[in-house]
C-alpha cells in the first residue's frame, strides 16, 4: 500500500528505461487495485461478512466497527459514488456530500459535530466555514469524503485485519526485522479478506499478461508483506516466471541479506537504482549462455554482455551477492513511461484541512527526479553511506524540461512533484528559467534545503515558473543541534529562506526532528519556540515532528562513540536491519515531549495558539523557552 492519488515513481521510470532497451513491459498498480477493491459495493459487502463472523458473539465492539455494522447498507450504497467523485468523474456529487445528509458519518466526523456558535440571524454556523467559506463546496466535499473513507479504513483495521491501513499493510512485520520469522508465519497463516484480495490481484495480472519476469517494487516496510504474498501467488500459478524484488526497502534494510527463505518467494533481490540491475538480469535470463557463478565472476564489458549488478540470489541453498560494475550515468533512465497505468482511477484525498498538507494527497502529481542523490550528503543522521544519498549527479536542464514535456504529452497532467532528496538551488534556477523561456505552464513542488541561496529574487523566479510549495528539513530547529547534526545551516539562514519562499506566495512545510543526540528538554522547548515564531511570522504553513532514529547507514552509527552514543553489540540480522537502538548520555522524556510538540504544531497549522506560551502544550512541567532565536 502506497498513496492512491498518483503512480509511485519507480515503475514508470523503469518501464521507460526497459522499453528503450527493447523489452515489452506492462505495469500493474497493485496498491490502487487493492484500495478500489475494498472501497466498492462488493468490497463493503465482503467487509460486512468478515466483521459479522468475527464479532458474532462479542459484547464489546470498537466504535468504528459498531458504526460500520449499523451503517453497512449506507456504506454499500454510497462507496462507489464517493470513489467516482474523488476520481473527478462525478463532480456534481459534491453538492450532496457537502450537504451532510448523504454520507454515514462515523467517529472520524466527531469534531464536526461539536456545538458551534450561532450567527447573528440565529442560524447555526458551519464548523467548516472557516476552511471553505460559502463557495468551497467541492473542497469541502473532498474533505468529508476523505473522513468517510477513514471511517471505513478504521472498520477494516479494527474489525477485519489489524495490519491494514490506507498507506501501509503489515508494516510491523518488515520494519527493521532482523529475522524472516514474522513474515514467514504471516505468509503461512489463514488468509484474511485483504490477503485474499491481494492474491486475486496477483492472479488476475499474471493470467492476463503471462509475464516472463515480474518486478515488485517495495519502497517502504508497509509494502513488503503484500509483495511477498503476490510473489507466492505468482509462483504457484506460473512456476517458471522469474520474480525480482527491489526498491527503497530492499536498498536500505536488506543490504546484509543472508536469509535463504526469502528466495522461496522471489528469485532475485536488487539494490539501489534498478535500471542497470534489471537490464543485466534480463540479458542474463535471455542468454543463459554461462553458468551463473561464472557469469557473476565475469568482468563487465561496456555495451556488451556483463555479470549481474547489485543483485542477491540463492545458489546451492545460500544467499550470494553479485556486486557488478560501477554505477551507470544518471541520465540513463530517460523519460518515464505511463502507458497502461489507470491514470483516471487514482483518487484524491484531503484528510487534513491545512492547505500545505493537502498538496500531498489532493492532486495527481507526476513524479520526476531532477538530480540523483543529495548535493550536501553530510547530515550525520542520514543514510550518507548509500548511493541514493552519496552519489550526486545532476541532469542537464534541457533534458529535464524535455522529460517534463514528454510526461505532459502522455498524461495530460501539468502538476509535478520533484522527488529529489534536496533540489539544488542552481538546478532549480536553471529549470525555472528554461520553463519560463519555453512558456511551459506547469505547477510544481519539491524538497529543498533552507539554503542562503534561496533569496527573494530566486524564489520569485521559482514562483513565476509554477512553484507552489516546498518542503525542507528544519530538523532540530536549534542552532547547537543543527551543528551536531551537521545540517549545514543556521536558524537565521533558514528563516531568511523560508521568508523568501512565503513572500513569493510559495507554501512552506518543515520536517522537524526531536530526541536528537545530546538534545535536552530545554533544547526541545527552545526549538518549539522557534517553530512558533516561524508560524506566527507566516514563514511556515505546515510542519511535522519525527522522532530521531539511528540507522546503520548513518555517520552517527558509524562513529557512535565519538558522538557520545552507546550502541550495544548488535545480534545477527540475516534478514533486515536499518534502525538500531542506542543510548544517549543526555536523558529526557522524549515521549512526553513528542506528544506536546505534535499537539502544538497541529494547532499552529490551523492558526490556533500562536500567541500562547509553548509550555501549555506539554503534559508535564517544562522549562520556559530561554534561548530560542528571534
Amino acid at each position: 500500500m502506497v498513496q492512491v492519488n498518483a503512480p509511485y515513481a519507480a515503475t514508470p521510470v523503469l518501464a521507460g528505461f526497459l522499453k528503450a532497451n527493447g523489452f515489452d513491459v506492462e505495469q500493474v498498480v497493485a496498491s490502487l487495485e487493492l484500495a478500489l477493491a475494498l472501497f466498492s459495493a462488493e468490497g463493503v459487502a465482503s467487509i460486512r461478512v468478515a466483521i459479522k463472523r468475527r464479532f458474532r458473539n462479542r459484547k464489546r465492539v470498537p466504535a468504528s466497527v459498531a458504526h460500520f455494522i449499523e451503517q453497512a447498507a449506507a456504506f454499500r450504497d454510497t462507496v462507489d459514488p464517493v470513489i467516482r467523485f474523488l476520481q473527478g468523474r462525478d463532480p456534481s456529487l459534491a453538492l450532496r456530500i457537502a450537504g451532510r445528509a448523504f454520507l454515514p458519518e462515523g467517529p472520524r466526523f466527531a469534531a464536526l459535530r461539536e456545538p458551534t456558535a450561532s450567527t447573528p440571524d440565529g442560524e447555526s454556523d458551519d464548523p467548516l466555514a472557516w476552511a471553505f467559506g460559502a463557495l468551497g463546496t467541492h473542497d469541502k466535499a473532498v474533505h468529508l469524503a476523505s473522513l468517510y473513507l477513514d471511517d471505513l479504513v478504521d472498520a477494516i483495521r479494527e474489525g477485519v485485519d489489524n495490519r491494514f491501513d490506507l498507506a501501509r499493510y503489515g508494516e510491523s512485520l518488515a520494519a527493521s526485522a532482523p529475522t524472516f520469522d514474522g513474515l514467514a508465519r504471516a505468509l503461512r497463516r489463514r488468509p484474511t479478506l485483504v490477503d485474499g484480495l491481494i492474491d486475486a490481484i496477483a492472479a488476475k495480472a499474471v493470467r492476463r499478461q503471462a509475464p516472463d519476469v515480474v518486478g515488485l517494487t517495495v519502497p517502504f516496510p508497509g509494502t513488503v508483506y503484500g509483495a511477498l504474498r503476490m510473489a507466492r501467488r505468482i509462483k504457484a500459478l506460473l512456476p517458471r516466471t522469474t520474480v525480482v524484488l527491489g526498491g527503497g526497502y530492499a536498498s536500505t534494510e536488506l543490504r546484509g541479506l543472508q536469509e535463504p527463505r526469502l528466495f522461496d518467494s522471489v528469485d532475485y533481490v536488487v539494490l539501489d537504482d534498478g535500471e542497470q540491475p534489471l537490464l543485466r538480469l534480463l540479458e542474463h535470463l535471455q542468454t543463459r549462455a554461462l553458468p551463473l557463478l561464472q557469469l557473476m565472476e565475469k568482468p563487465a564489458r561496456a555495451g556488451g554482455e556483463s555479470g549481474l549488478v547489485r543483485t542477491f540470489l540463492r545458489e546451492a541453498g545460500k544467499v550470494v551477492y553479485a556486486a557488478g560494475p560501477a554505477e551507470a550515468p544518471a541520465d540513463e533512465a530517460g523519460a518515464p513511461d505511463f502507458a497502461g497505468l489507470p491514470l483516471d482511477r487514482y483518487f484524491a484525498l484531503a484528510e487534513m484541512l491545512n492547505p500545505m498538507h493537502r498538496v500531498w494527497s489532493s492532486a495527481r502529481w507526476n513524479k520526476l527526479m531532477l538530480a540523483h542523490g543529495c548535493y550536501w550528503h553530510r547530515c550525520r543522521f542520514c543514510d550518507t553511506q548509500l548511493d541514493y544519498i552519496r552519489q550526486y549527479r545532476a541532469t542537464p536542464t534541457a533534458t529535464l524540461v524535455d522529460r517534463i514535456e514528454a510526461v505532459i504529452e502522455q498524461t495530460g497532467q501539468t502538476g509535478f512533484h520533484f522527488i529529489d532528496e534536496a533540489a539544488p538551488p542552481t538546478v532549480l534556477k536553471h529549470l525555472a528559467e528554461e520553463l519560463i523561456r519555453r512558456r511551459l505552464a506547469i505547477t510544481w513542488w519539491g524538497n529543498i534545503r533552507f539554503e542562503a541561496a534561496f533569496t527573494p529574487e530566486l524564489t520569485q523566479v521559482l514562483a513565476r515558473s509554477g512553484c507552489v510549495a516546498v518542503t525542507g528539513g528544519l530538523e532540530a530547529a536549534h542552532d547547537r543541534l543543527l551543528r551536531v547534526l551537521d545540517k549545514g545551516l543556521t536558524i537565521e539562514q533558514a528563516a531568511r529562506s523560508a521568508r523568501a519562499f512565503a513572500e513569493a506566495g510559495i507554501m512552506v512545510h518543515a520536517y522537524l526532528m526531536y530526541g536528537c543526540p545530546t538534545q535536552t528538554e530545554q533544547d526541545t522547548v527552545d526549538a518549539l519556540e522557534t517553530v512558533r515564531q516561524f508560524f506566527a511570522a507566516g514563514w511556515l504553513h505546515s510542519a511535522y515532528w519525527h522522532r530521531f532514529a539511528m540507522t546503520v547507514h548513518s555517520e552517527f552509527f558509524e562513529k557512535a562513540r565519538e558522538y557520545g552514543l552507546g550502541v550495544e553489540r548488535l545480534p545477527p540480522a540475516p534478514f533486515a536491519r536499518n534502525e538500531v537502538p542506542y543510548r544517549d548520555a543526555v536523558e529526557a522524556d522524549h515521549a512526553m515531549l513528542g506528544r506536546g510538540l505534535r499537539k502544538a504544531v497541529y494547532n499552529y497549522m490551523h492558526g490556533v495558539g500562536l500567541d500562547a506560551d509553548v509550555r501549555v502544550w506539554f503534559d508535564s512541567p517544562v522549562p520556559a523557552a530561554g534561548s530560542a532565536q528571534k
